[in-house]
């Protein structure tokens, strides 16, 4: 097979592939932080809930981690409109994303919070401390410790996979390099070019977090 690469037209290109990336980065910020808050709220009610608050986190957890988020997205994409509701590729996106994110973080989240000795927290209502002060000064720098790891890398997680949103027509750095491999059809290069965007990406974005972690948590958190 006589094949003769030509990355020139694919450079051409890196500008609009760039704001793909900056996409994906945004698509996996909202996604996590959305995600977090609902597995703050999953990770109580699991832990501290009652008998009906537990089955309904339990149930959540369940049902988004044991199926693909791409069936997720899916079905609010093409389902909800049978029922009325239309949903743009990017909202349907987002809210899947974030659904899964939130069954994933409740797990996360629930293993920092049960990671908390009792011991610790009667030490800290005997010094006086409000519950507001306890959270902040007791449980929330434990609780950042001990899962700052899992929670770095399923932000890593979060960049590649917010590649399946191509498949809903969002231009995100996948989604881009589909439309300028189909224009010039040269896959190959324009995928290697994009492989490469995406190990910065998870590099840059891993190196951050490990500094956020250090300075923030006094984590000592690895880049891999």
């Amino acid at each position: 097979m006589d094949y003769t690469f030509q990355f020139s037209v694919v450079f051409r290109e890196l500008p609009y592939l760039l704001g793909g990336a900056l996409v994906t980065l945004q698509i996996a910020f909202v996604t996590f932080w959305c995600g977090a808050f609902i597995g703050v709220f999953g990770a109580v009610a699991k832990v501290y809930g009652g008998r009906f608050s537990r089955r309904v986190a339990s149930s959540y957890v369940t049902f988004f981690t044991n199926t693909p988020a791409l069936v997720q997205i899916f079905l609010l994409y093409y389902a909800l409109p049978d029922a009325g509701i239309l949903l743009s590729s990017m909202t349907a996106v987002l809210i899947g994303l974030t659904l899964n994110a939130g069954a994933y973080l409740t797990e996360i989240l629930r293993a920092g919070v049960i990671s908390v000795r009792r011991s610790e927290i009667d030490a800290a209502t005997a010094l006086g401390m409000s519950l507001l002060q306890i959270v902040v000064n007791v449980m929330l720098p434990h609780i950042a410790r001990t899962i700052y790891a899992p929670l770095s890398n399923f932000f890593i997680w979060l960049v590649l996979g917010s590649s399946m949103a191509a498949l809903f027509g969002v231009e995100e750095l996948t989604g881009r390099a589909i439309n300028i491999s189909t224009a010039n059809l040269r896959t190959i290069e324009t995928f290697m070019v994009v492989a490469v965007i995406y190990v910065v990406l998870t590099v840059l974005a891993s190196a951050s977090l490990a500094l956020v972690g250090r300075v923030a948590f006094r984590v000592r958190a690895k880049v891999f």
